[in-house]
């Protein structure tokens, strides 16, 4: 599992390596991020690094009264989520499970989070020691402006310990821009109609969108 981990790490590495776009981390909302049952409050925010401080392990937080903790992540702007990118805690203190909930501002403490479902519910890996990625159903994660994360179940069952929590994925807002320019015709486009000239722009240009 160490040698797929690692693999798994270096190709992240490569894969967001230069590309602002994929890392979501300019669009989180950092100053609101907040974090509920940790030993000390304020810890919520350090989880949140740049992809080059993925692998720090002097900034964490650690779960308060048992293992269990929900870190609220919010966007500065609506966000299409394609993977989360988590170091975790070793030993006892790696927490096995992960509920994702996306735009559920509601969700205020655990009986809110034992009472909805879950957009998604990971099993995470145990015996790691570098940032892993776990992909997400991009379908469940187009238009996100927030994200409750409830880490629990640690291996020891008494306290839970994340270092790193980051996002690839894109911005809806600057695709949404993108679009407009395209639709609007050149100057000296003639008399052709609207409709004829986005459909011979759209014609030449591939997307990897889904």
């Amino acid at each position: 599992m160490a040698s797929t981990d690692e693999n798994g790490s270096n190709s992240l590495a490569a894969d967001l390596s230069g590309t602002d776009q994929s890392n979501l981390f300019p669009y989180i909302d950092r100053d609101n991020v907040h974090g509920l049952n940790l030993v000390v409050p304020e810890q919520a925010k350090a989880l949140i690094k740049p992809w080059s401080e993925r692998e720090d392990t002097t900034q964490f937080a650690d779960s308060g009264v048992d293992d269990q903790m929900i870190i609220h992540v919010p966007f500065a702007q609506n966000v299409r989520i394609k993977s989360v990118i988590l170091k975790l805690g070793r030993g006892e203190m790696t927490p096995r499970h992960l509920k994702i909930f996306a735009n559920y501002p509601n969700i205020i403490d655990f009986a809110d989070a034992e009472n909805t479902k879950p957009h998604l519910d990971i099993s995470l890996l145990e015996g790691g020691t570098e940032a892993v990625e776990y992909p997400l159903r991009v379908a469940a994660f187009t238009s996100v402006h927030s994200l409750s994360l409830y880490f629990g179940d640690s291996v020891g069952g008494d306290q839970s310990r994340v270092y790193y929590v980051g996002f690839k994925g894109d911005s809806r807002t600057q695709r949404k821009e993108a679009t407009k320019k395209i639709d609007i015709p050149a100057a000296n486009a003639g008399d052709a109609p609207l409709v004829d000239r986005v459909k011979q722009n759209a014609g030449g240009q591939q997307t990897t969108a889904r």
